[in-house]
């Protein structure tokens, strides 16, 4: 299951700063394309039991989903697509290139000092 291994890896790197820091992580921000498969509540259900009994439980995940953003092949003007209507809002252009895809970013974590 892909959003376990994303689990695992975000466990990870919020335990090992929580221990650096000697405090425990209350919450996270992760930041992903919209076009990244991600279901936000398999990833919540599978970290918290992956945190279950550790520095991390109860731990809240917050996933931000970034737009995606195309580039005006007439005009050059950089935008968030609408998948409804996919011309400019520059020129009204039709023509156009999607940016690359956000990719997964553990944003922040906050933590709380022990």
């Amino acid at each position: 299951m892909h959003e376990t291994m994303i689990a695992e890896s975000i466990f990870k790197q919020i335990s090992e700063e929580a221990i650096k820091q000697n405090a425990k992580p209350v919450t996270a921000k992760i930041s992903c394309g919209k076009l990244n498969a991600i279901n936000e509540d398999v990833l919540g259900f599978a970290f918290n039991a992956i945190a279950k009994g550790t520095i991390c439980e109860n731990m809240k995940l917050i996933v931000e989903h970034k737009p995606l953003q195309a580039i005006c092949k007439e005009c050059n003007n950089n935008y968030v697509i609408d998948f409804l209507s996919i011309k400019c809002p520059n020129c009204q252009g039709e023509s156009m290139e999607l940016l690359p895809d956000s990719p997964l970013i553990l944003e922040e974590v906050e933590l709380e000092m022990e």
